[in-house]
C-alpha cells in the first residue's frame, strides 16, 4: 500500500525537468501540475493515512507485547511520515494555485 505514494514521482521528475527546460509557461507544466495535485491527494494522502492508521489500530497490542521499541516506532513514525506528507502536498497545492493565477493572467494579457 505504501508503495502507491510513489506513484507520482513521475510526475515531480517531469515537472523538474520542465523547468530545467524553461517550460514553465507551457500547457504540458500546467496539467503536469493538476494531475500531481490530484494523483498526491488521492494517492499519497488517503492512500499512506489510511493504511497507517489500520496498521496501527489493528497491530498496536501485538507490537507492543513482541518489541517494546516497536509499539513506540508505530506510533511515531506514520505520525512523522504523515506530517512531511501535509506539508509537501501543502507545498504542491500552493504551487498549483502560483502555476493557475500565472496562467491565468498571462492568458488575460493575450
Amino acid at each position: 500500500m505504501v508503495l502507491f505514494t510513489e506513484s507520482t514521482t513521475p510526475f515531480v521528475n517531469l515537472r523538474w525537468h520542465l523547468d530545467v527546460a524553461g517550460l514553465k509557461s507551457s500547457k504540458l507544466y500546467i496539467w503536469n501540475g493538476v494531475a500531481l495535485f490530484f494523483g498526491w491527494l488521492v494517492l499519497s494522502e488517503h492512500t499512506f493515512h489510511l493504511n497507517s492508521s489500520c496498521t496501527i489500530l489493528i497491530r498496536l497490542q501485538k507490537v507492543k507485547q513482541i518489541f517494546p521499541l516497536g509499539y513506540y516506532s508505530v506510533l511515531t513514525v506514520p505520525a512523522t511520515l504523515a506530517m512531511m506528507n501535509v506539508y509537501w502536498f501543502w507545498k504542491i497545492a500552493r504551487g498549483m494555485v502560483k502555476t493557475l493565477a500565472k496562467a491565468k493572467a498571462k492568458k488575460h494579457d493575450e
